[in-house]
């Protein structure tokens, strides 16, 4: 089994991502993996050493995809309460758009990030973090009251839950969900104001 391209981590958690929505998580394997490649499941192995390790790898790219989007709004130059108000929408919208795009894929990485506690503990923080950001600059510009920014942006990544956590994702369609986000961004906001 040979290729022309090269074979690179990028290509494999393309592959594998492919291979979990055909088999599901339960009965993908590597040398599933590598058969759609057209490589040895060793050539697999060289880049992520164990079956777990290419699943947490996937999971890992999957989260990085919400958080790298969200990126772009933490560090524009604007309004913090402009700025935090898009990102829990942005948030919010990165979910449902994954949940309900491709439902068997979302069933796939909720599997998935069960067995990687770790990977989605990395994407909380990480969240937290970029939220921890905003309201530091709210804080700094005197819109926000926030004492401990951190402990801040983790109360509303916690508050707003309902909106983000997939736990939650069968609520995501119904039509008063709209409603009940705005809401809770609205009584967010007026906790924040200096």
């Amino acid at each position: 089994m040979a290729t022309s391209e090269t074979l690179t981590a990028e290509r494999i958690l393309e592959a594998t991502e492919e291979v979990l929505r055909r088999h599901g998580p339960a009965k993908a394997t590597v040398v599933d993996v590598a058969r759609a490649l057209g490589v040895s499941h060793g050539s697999v192995y060289r880049h992520f050493r164990t079956k777990a390790a290419l699943r947490e790898a996937v999971t890992k790219r999957w989260l990085d995809r919400t958080t790298d989007m969200l990126s772009a709004i933490v560090a524009e130059d604007r309004d913090p309460e402009s700025r935090l108000r898009d990102w829990l929408a942005a948030l919010f919208a990165a979910k449902r758009h994954k949940a309900g795009d491709d439902p068997e894929l979302f069933a796939t990485y909720m599997v998935l990030t069960g067995e990687n506690g770790t990977v989605v503990g990395q994407h909380v923080t990480h969240l937290e973090d970029q939220l921890t950001v905003i309201v530091e600059a709210g804080t700094d510009t005197g819109v926000f009251s926030a004492p401990d920014p951190r402990a801040t942006a983790r109360a509303v990544l916690q508050t707003t839950g309902r909106f983000h956590d997939p736990c939650y994702s069968r609520y995501w369609q119904h039509p008063e969900i709209e409603a009940d986000f705005a809401a809770v961004v609205q009584l967010v906001l007026r906790g924040l104001r200096a």
